[in-house]
């Protein structure tokens, strides 16, 4: 391992021909996933170490929350932390890794001033404000960002064990194509349940499905609206975690033409597979604009990118 040194924020510096021992994170769209996770921020799978689950957490443009601007911000997670016993509390030693795609080499990065980090209750996370600047990260004769692809690692020691983790890679589909589905409701005024899921379509491999509420999704038992939402229906077999969608509902009539329209971005997960509008229209404007009592809803898939977990390297 090749020492460099340690910069103004805090951060030293060496150079290490190993891979990551317990996580690496392929990016093959750096871009979108600064589009997507500017603000919130992008979280990796969850992977083990010294039997604790974790996370990198990564903040493409700074994180916002701590007022942090030309550079990417890095953090390490612990996850399950429900599971803990009460009075929990672990220390790591830890550091992360970016593949410089020229030489062939990572750049490993740890905290200049303090070796080990103390997890507990109230400290779920740590990492980097300002891991490296973005004029750095991008400057392609440095090689950490190639093509839009980039390479991200980490190791965690906690109590010197050490354990071989997985990796996720976020691919984006060179050519997408937007796939559509028109979902047709008769007797619309007679639909008496409280959800109907239509009929399931597949974009880019993957299960879909309208979902519709008659009489508005709400805690509030309010009927005034019909709630609409594309739903990713993801198989619990399946490697993947996230998928990058943009999508378009609508309500049509018998010539397809938009009666109402909505569209977004959103990142479909695991843990939120639906996404769409409790107050998509009115139940007062859609009964005057139905023909025949029948309601005709459309939806328009484009998959952006995906996110899976693959053996080791494999990406």
């Amino acid at each position: 391992m090749a020492i460099l040194n340690s910069d103004q924020d805090g951060v030293f510096r060496s150079l290490s021909d190993s891979l990551p021992t317990h996580c690496t994170l392929n990016i093959e769209s750096f871009s979108l996933l600064a589009e997507y996770h500017g603000v919130s921020g992008y979280e990796s799978k969850e992977f083990e170490a010294g039997g604790y689950i974790w996370k990198l957490v990564l903040y493409p443009n700074g994180n916002k929350k701590k007022n942090v601007e030309d550079h990417i911000s890095v953090y390490l997670r612990i996850a399950g932390e429900d599971s803990l016993q009460t009075g929990w509390g672990v220390s790591v030693d830890f550091r992360l890794f970016l593949l410089d795609q020229n030489k062939g080499m990572y750049l490993v990065l740890e905290d200049a001033f303090t070796k080990q980090k103390c997890f507990h209750a109230g400290l779920l996370h740590v990492g980097f404000d300002k891991l490296i600047r973005l004029k750095e990260f991008t400057d392609v004769s440095n090689g950490y960002l190639i093509d839009d692809k980039c390479v991200f690692g980490a190791e965690v020691f906690v109590c010197k064990e050490r354990k071989t983790g997985q990796a996720e890679c976020i691919s984006r589909i060179k050519s997408p194509c937007m796939y559509k589905h028109v979902w047709k409701l008769e007797k619309f005024s007679k639909l008496n349940a409280q959800f109907y899921h239509s009929k399931q379509f597949s974009a880019e491999g993957l299960n879909w499905a309208i979902v519709i509420y008659p009489k508005r999704k709400s805690t509030t038992n309010d009927p005034s609206h019909l709630s609409v939402y594309l739903q990713w229906v993801a198989e619990k077999t399946s490697h993947v975690t996230k998928v990058f969608t943009e999508y378009a509902l609508r309500i049509v009539d018998r010539n397809h033409a938009s009666i109402q329209y909505r569209s977004d971005k959103y990142c479909f997960n695991t843990a939120s597979r639906t996404h769409g509008w409790p107050e998509f229209i009115s139940l007062g404007d859609l009964s005057r604009l139905l023909k025949y009592d029948t309601c005709l809803v459309e939806a328009e898939v484009t998959v952006r990118a995906i996110a899976k977990i693959l053996a080791k390297d494999a990406c």
